[in-house]
């Protein structure tokens, strides 16, 4: 045993008890910022039930995160000599606060949480980090040397990295900008009726920030909010251009497509369409089409990086498709989830879904056709957010990708998916009897639920 650097007592790794992964996340954390536990010298886990992960190790605590990586070392070894299965390589557990947003860029890994705190990582490590005044981070996203973040006060903060010192992040200003938002106040034509007797200028959100996306050409940024508007920023003046009151309720998730078309999804059940053109002093964004209308939350939104198709996730648990050759047609549903679908990412012919049920369905797609290749378990609250990069390790014959996710259990954690990892049976079983009999879920527990999304569909 030996002191913590806060006073308590840790065990070292050479006489902590080994446990499974699911065991040590139900067991108390150390009183220190983070915990952090190592599996490099770990034996293969034992033999897996119906209920527990068929891709969890055995893991072993390690020292001081001060000294060593909060990130595991944990690799899952090869299942044959040509590729690895799909697995959990690490987890990163810090005591701050439920993940709500995470964003990659190089090498560098942003994590946001309802601390306030964005928490940068590179190689495995704790690089860098800043703190916002005030407002949960529920969006990160990154543009060139910026760095963007939407929270639940209604702000949008940028940051951008230090010249002299590039783990020093420094806040450059807020949209909108201070300057432009004491001279739009000064006109009474800028003000509209955001509430019954309460006005607002339509240059600034009122309400929690849901969704941050970039156009296709990086010049414009556009933001999603429970406002029921989503608002158009110029980049290079950090600009508010646009407001468009797209939605009846909160809008969770805004992105912009192909096309110069721009989707939206709301708690009022609907996915749109919105097509931009360019004017003189601007944007302006027309209505398109509603793809999609229903009783249930819309959650979540994204777009495959070939821009072919649209994915949509909703509060029931089913991820809705649209085909971008085929007219926007609809594509067909994927039932994988017990509970609301909270994040969706896509990257190759991969898309993850990440729910209330804690678990992240990974789907591929071949020509236009989907199939659950995996469940990937292991977090013990809401999947709130997903980002994906490439595996260094990826081939052109073998496409692999390092996928991480956030969730409210407090705990970021880090997976390899490999597109020609064989689907895991007995997980594909269940997955397909949920399909032929094309059940809805079932209604979300009052516990997870809350934690999920507000009960008006919030996410």
């Amino acid at each position: 045993m030996r002191d913590s650097p806060q006073g308590k007592m840790l065990e070292e790794s050479n006489s902590l008890e080994r446990q499974t992964f699911g065991n040590l996340m139900h067991s108390a954390p150390p009183d220190d910022d983070f915990s952090f536990r190592n599996s490099a010298s770990s034996a293969p886990s034992p033999a897996h039930n119906g209920d527990a992960s068929p891709y969890i190790g055995t893991w072993e605590g390690a020292s001081s995160p001060y000294t060593k990586s909060p990130w595991s070392s944990h690799v899952v070894p090869p299942s044959n000599g040509n590729h690895y299965p799909n697995g959990l390589m690490g987890s990163l557990v810090r005591e701050e606060g439920h993940i709500y947003s995470l964003a990659t860029s190089g090498d560098l890994l942003y994590t946001g949480s309802d601390s306030k705190n964005i928490r940068v990582w590179k190689n495995q490590k704790e690089f860098s980090g800043f703190k916002s005044n005030s407002g949960l981070v529920k969006a990160i996203i990154i543009s060139g040397e910026k760095i963007f973040t939407g929270h639940q006060d209604g702000k949008i903060r940028v940051w951008k990295v230090s010249a002299k010192n590039p783990s020093v992040h420094k806040r450059v200003g807020t949209l909108p900008t201070f300057r432009d938002y004491i001279r739009s106040s000064m006109n009474p034509s800028n003000y509209v009726e955001v509430r019954r007797h309460r006005n607002a200028l339509w240059i600034k959100h009122f309400d929690a920030i849901s969704s941050l996306s970039l156009s296709e050409d990086k010049k414009f940024l556009y933001s999603a909010s429970w406002d029921k508007t989503i608002k158009v920023w110029r980049i290079s003046d950090s600009k508010c251009l646009e407001s468009v009151n797209v939605h009846d309720d909160a809008v969770n998730a805004v992105v912009a497509g192909f096309d110069g078309l721009v989707f939206t999804g709301s708690a009022d059940g609907s996915v749109k369409v919105w097509r931009r053109e360019l004017q003189a002093k601007g944007t302006k964004h027309f209505f398109s089409q509603t793809l999609l209308k229903q009783e249930c939350a819309v959650t979540a939104l994204a777009v495959n990086p070939e821009a072919t198709f649209l994915y949509c996730g909703s509060s029931d648990g089913l991820v809705n498709f649209w085909e971008r050759e085929k007219h926007l047609s609809h594509g067909g549903i994927l039932r994988g989830h017990k509970l609301a679908v909270l994040c969706l990412v896509a990257a190759g012919n991969l898309v993850f879904s990440g729910s209330a049920d804690m678990g992240i369905c990974v789907w591929r797609r071949l020509e236009g056709d989907h199939s659950c290749l995996a469940v990937l378990t292991g977090h013990n609250g809401p999947v709130k957010c997903l980002a994906i990069e490439d595996d260094i390790e990826s081939t052109a014959a073998d496409r692999r990708w390092i996928l991480y996710s956030g969730s409210l259990d407090k705990s970021v954690k880090m997976w390899r998916v490999s597109e020609l990892a064989p689907p895991h049976l007995q997980q594909i079983d269940s997955i397909k009897r949920r399909q032929i009999e094309g059940l809805s879920s079932p209604s979300p527990s009052p516990s997870t639920q809350s934690q999920s999304f507000s009960p008006q569909g919030r996410r």
